[in-house]
């Protein structure tokens, strides 16, 4: 049997192998526009969104705390030291499943129902926090897409009304510098609320194994999580960037500032409400509604389909391997 501390040491290990997981998987939201409009070169592109998604990980707590006391009740799985472990594994599997497969799916949603998975495993239901799930999951879980799309499309009517009259060139070589700043402002906000999930399961470890009494992130924690996703950012995620980027509608720099911009404004809202939302979700709600203002048909309909399956099944799968994860796991420790 590991000793606690060896566990624990493992446990923080494997997070930030999340973290980078995270970052590699979900490094289309913050690129892909921008990419695929050509206003930027991917190298350049990855390497600014692995510096903006360090920074926007250090400007808040408020998802961590939703994640390392909002959907498990620490009070009631204290002691089960394997229970984050198996919560990342369900995680990182389903990530590794949806990244070869080129899908994009929610990061978020997959380590939540990991968490959720291996916590009913350790304790049965009384272990979540059920009010927490509802108002810090599942109605966000609806809410952003929804949101994203309405923003984005009223983001790209507002453009259409204020630059009706200018020419279409003119249009499109001022927004695209101006991407340069919505592209900015969506890898930042990326890293406010995705980054800070991890901090929320290493700060819940923490504080199973006795090292923590309040559900405050160190700065250490901080720091490494942080930094694993910037990690994994800077690695990229190619094939969900042209997935996102191309597959769903095809965008100039209008679109892509306009897609941007709503995507980022609703997940900063997010953040600061300490709603743990999918990244991946909103922007491609944005993307969606930005392309509906040409016209309906101008958007591939098949790609939303195989999106809202991820969307559906990606909860209860990472939960479903999260289960089973935590009695593998509780057997080879005992």
């Amino acid at each position: 049997m590991f000793d606690i501390p060896v566990l624990l040491a493992l446990i923080v290990l494997v997070a930030l192998v999340f973290d980078f997981t995270n970052g590699a998987h979900d490094c289309a939201n913050a690129i892909a526009t921008v990419v695929s409009t050509k206003v930027v070169t991917p190298r350049f592109a990855v390497g600014a969104a692995a510096l903006l998604n360090l920074g926007g990980a250090l400007l808040g707590t408020e998802v961590a705390k939703t994640l390392g006391s909002g959907i498990v009740l620490p009070q009631v799985v204290e002691g089960s030291h394997v229970l984050v472990l198996a919560a990342l594994v369900g995680a990182i599997a389903w990530n590794c499943i949806t990244w070869y497969f080129g899908i994009p799916s929610s990061s978020s949603h997959a380590l939540i129902g990991g968490l959720i998975g291996a916590a009913v495993a350790d304790a049965g239901f009384s272990a979540l926090n059920g009010k927490g799930i509802w108002d810090k999951v599942l109605v966000p879980l609806v809410a952003s897409p929804l949101a994203g799309y309405v923003m984005g499309f009223g983001c790209m009517w507002l453009i259409y009304w204020v630059c009706g009259q200018i020419h279409r060139r003119k249009v499109n070589a001022s927004f695209r510098r101006l991407q340069l700043v919505s592209a900015a402002f969506m890898a930042t906000s990326h890293g406010l609320n995705d980054a800070q999930k991890t901090m929320g399961i290493v700060t819940l470890a923490l504080m199973i194994f006795g090292k923590l009494d309040t559900v405050e992130v160190p700065m250490w924690v901080k720091l490494s999580c942080a930094g694993a996703m910037a990690l994994g950012t800077a690695v990229g995620g190619w094939k969900i960037v042209k997935t996102m980027g191309h597959r769903i509608f095809k965008l100039e720099p209008v679109h892509g500032f306009a897609a941007e911009s709503a995507a980022a404004m609703v997940i900063t809202g997010a953040s600061l409400m300490g709603a743990p939302v999918s990244t991946t979700h909103t922007i491609s709600a944005c993307i969606f509604g930005v392309g509906s203002t040409k016209r309906l048909s101008a958007v591939r309909w098949s790609v939303a389909a195989n999106l809202v399956t991820a969307w559906v099944l990606t909860l209860p799968a990472a939960a479903a391997i999260g289960y089973v994860s935590y009695w593998l796991l509780h057997f080879i420790w005992n």
